[in-house]
């Protein structure tokens, strides 16, 4: 064996010698430090099945709840809303509103030509027979006037001159002097609370003609020209 060879084995047997050293000092410091002994706790924890949680027994549908608690801050504040009883409601308003309105359709009455000119042709006649000691003017009636709506807007140049500057009850008297008590907005210049109950009572439609005659301040005698004597004076 030369002396490069024995050389080469007295280093490989230094480094062999070395390592052994070397694993030997480290067992011994994990010794000291027992780390050993915490890995064997954390493999025989992680072995052991973890107990299984317990369920809360629901309590049967038909017991009574008890209501729930809530502190007094909360329990101050206003119920949230029911939207689904107010769509509820909301629906049936409409169906209602709709059965009325069809309804209404139905009993409408539509005057013809000739039916509403012979009304404000009578009408005209009355005016010039009633003169001029109070101030007058006459209305033809149409659908916004007798149905659905039910609001009579006046003649603007004349509520400007004879009617209150405000708000207030202007009363229609019929020409069997029952009295009516209506509403004059100002700023619409027209007729409104009131209005269909007159219209209502003495069944309006359309194609009559009124004629309104300002009496006093606030209250109207009212004349009502039918469109249906048009046949009647046909015959």
């Amino acid at each position: 064996m030369g002396k490069a060879q024995r050389k080469e084995m007295a280093e490989t047997v230094s480094y062999e010698e070395q390592r052994r050293r070397q694993v030997e000092a480290n067992k011994r410091k994990l010794e000291e430090l027992q780390l050993h002994h915490l890995s064997a706790a954390l493999r025989e924890a992680a072995a052991k099945p973890s107990p299984a949680k317990k369920r809360k027994a629901r309590p049967p549908r038909d017991a009574a709840v008890e209501p729930l608690r809530r502190s007094g801050r909360v329990a101050n504040l206003p119920e949230k809303p029911k939207y689904r009883e107010e769509v509820l409601d909301f629906g049936r308003k409409v169906r209602r509103t709709f059965r009325s309105w069809r309804k209404d359709l139905v009993d409408r009455v539509y005057a013809t030509d000739e039916e509403r000119s012979h009304a404000i042709t009578k009408a005209e006649e009355l005016v010039d027979e009633l003169g001029s000691r109070f101030p007058i003017f006459l209305k033809p009636m149409t659908q916004s006037h007798v149905t659905g709506g039910f609001w009579l807007g006046l003649p603007t140049p004349f509520c400007r001159k004879y009617l209150p500057k405000r708000d207030e009850t202007i009363t229609l008297k019929d020409e069997e002097d029952d009295e009516f008590d209506t509403l004059y907005l100002n700023r619409k210049m027209g007729l409104s609370a009131g209005w269909r109950g007159f219209a209502i009572d003495h069944k309006l439609v359309d194609g009559d003609c009124l004629v309104f005659q300002l009496i006093e301040r606030t209250k109207f005698k009212v004349y009502i020209k039918r469109a249906s004597s048009y046949h009647e004076d046909e015959e």
